[in-house]
């Protein structure tokens, strides 16, 4: 039996200890050692556990793993390169990445917008600014240096004449009629004269289904010059209605031209342009107008004349009776005996009727004993067996009927056209400038 003491590196053998020393002093020597290992350990044993805690605690521990990694970086980091004076500089590694963001992108895509509004704005506004100027430049420079542009044309040229600006350009149609320009695309001519047959009479018993009557004219026709004519409107939007023209007998024209005279100087045979702007401004006065014109019509002036009407849209007969009968209460409202009552009733009836296509005539005449007549032409049809060219619709024999709708177009507060009724007082103008007797064409 051996004991081993690593405490004094010793090894003794009981059976030398038995002989050599007596019992009892080798067991004191075995004691001793026992007490001298567990005393070793016991100074080892905190030293150990304390070592074990502190490289179990949680701090510690990320210590010792940030150390290992950033030991690990350095060992794979790529040496830098350095940047020469020539060299271009190079990109970062996450610079692609940094592109990528979302929120970025969408401010550079604003700011984009917003500065290329910017730019077109201004670019429009010195555009527009720049050719105002541009012309008012040229403007003064035409009028400080006025440029000679006469032409060259030989004196025997109809156009190099002393008058050719103040020659008027005639448009006919196939047949040789003249035509006068209205302005208007849907209904772009209104001729200068019209000729029409006797209407006069009852209707004749042919009528065909649409209420149209054969045509009732006599050997002779009566031509009508122009007067003047406008575009009828209607609502606050101007939606356009019908073109309407106002003819007047050629042969009666002198007997006009003499009254609206004498209603200013009893003793001319034509106007001056003094008297020639007052009776302008009588005839657009609204009370001094309708006056003037009631007085004329009642005494059968001018006796024949005609107001042309053509549609520029799809209407009906319903439609124009309805805007035809408020003009005429309106003009003709004191009016209540029984036959001007029976008068418009009849009225009523000849207009009961069915459609009025664009561009189809419709003509109301007022005769010599002031008879309205309404005739239409609607291009015939000969599946119904209606002959083409104008046919008599109706006729109203109480002159006020007539004298009203006539009024409605020509004086009065609210007309029911303001462009028509100017331009047939500047037609009358050109009537009376010229002596009592003068047939002359109006051309508006």
């Amino acid at each position: 039996m051996s004991i081993s003491s690593s405490g004094y590196g010793a090894r003794t053998s009981i059976t030398e200890l038995k002989a050599s020393r007596p019992q009892h002093e080798v067991f004191r020597n075995c004691k001793r050692s026992c007490a001298a290992l567990g005393h070793e350990v016991n100074q080892t044993a905190p030293k150990l556990r304390q070592f074990t805690t502190t490289m179990l605690r949680q701090s510690t521990f990320k210590q010792l793993l940030r150390s290992l990694g950033s030991a690990a970086k350095a060992a794979t980091r790529t040496p830098a390169s350095r940047r020469t004076f020539l060299s271009p500089p190079r990109s970062q590694p996450n610079e692609h990445l940094n592109r990528l963001d979302v929120n970025k992108l969408s401010e550079q895509q604003i700011k984009y917008a917003r500065n290329r509004r910017a730019f077109l704005w201004t670019g429009l506004f010195c555009s527009v600014s720049s050719m105002i100027y541009a012309g008012y430049l040229i403007k003064l420079e035409l009028e400080n240096s006025p440029v000679q542009a006469d032409s060259s044309l030989p004196s025997t040229d109809p156009l190099a004449g002393t008058n050719a600006a103040e020659r008027k350009v005639v448009v006919r149609d196939e047949e040789g009629h003249e035509l006068v320009p209205t302005g208007n695309s849907t209904v772009p001519t209104f001729p200068r004269t019209l000729e029409l047959g006797s209407f006069e009479g009852a209707i004749a018993p042919g009528a065909s289904a649409s209420g149209l009557a054969t045509t009732i004219t006599g050997a002779d026709k009566t031509e009508y010059t122009l007067v003047g004519f406008g575009l009828r409107t209607v609502t606050f939007v101007g939606i356009q209605v019908y073109v309407v023209g106002f003819y007047v007998a050629t042969a009666d024209v002198a007997s006009l031209q003499s009254a609206l005279t004498k209603k200013v100087n009893p003793i001319a045979t034509t106007l001056v342009p003094g008297e020639r702007d007052q009776l302008r401004t009588d005839l657009l006065d609204p009370a001094k107008g309708e006056e003037l014109w009631d007085g004329l019509l009642a005494n059968g002036i001018p006796a024949r004349s005609v107001f042309r009407v053509i549609p520029v849209r799809d209407t009906d007969f319903h439609h124009l009776r309805d805007g035809f009968v408020r003009a005429i209460q309106a003009r003709a409202g004191k009016v209540e005996d029984e036959q001007f009552g029976e008068a418009m009733k009849h009225f009523r009836q000849i207009f009961n009727r069915g459609k009025v296509p664009a561009k189809k005539e419709l003509l109301l005449i007022r005769d010599g004993e002031g008879k309205l007549i309404v005739v239409y032409d609607d291009g015939g049809n000969k599946k119904e067996g209606r002959p083409a060219g104008r046919q008599l619709v109706g006729i109203v024999d109480d002159e006020r009927v007539s004298r009203a709708l006539w009024l409605n177009y020509l004086a009065g507060k609210k007309v029911a056209s303001e462009p028509a009724r100017k331009s047939i007082v500047e037609g009358i103008m050109e009537f009376v400038e010229r002596p009592v007797g003068t047939v002359a064409a109006q051309v508006v």
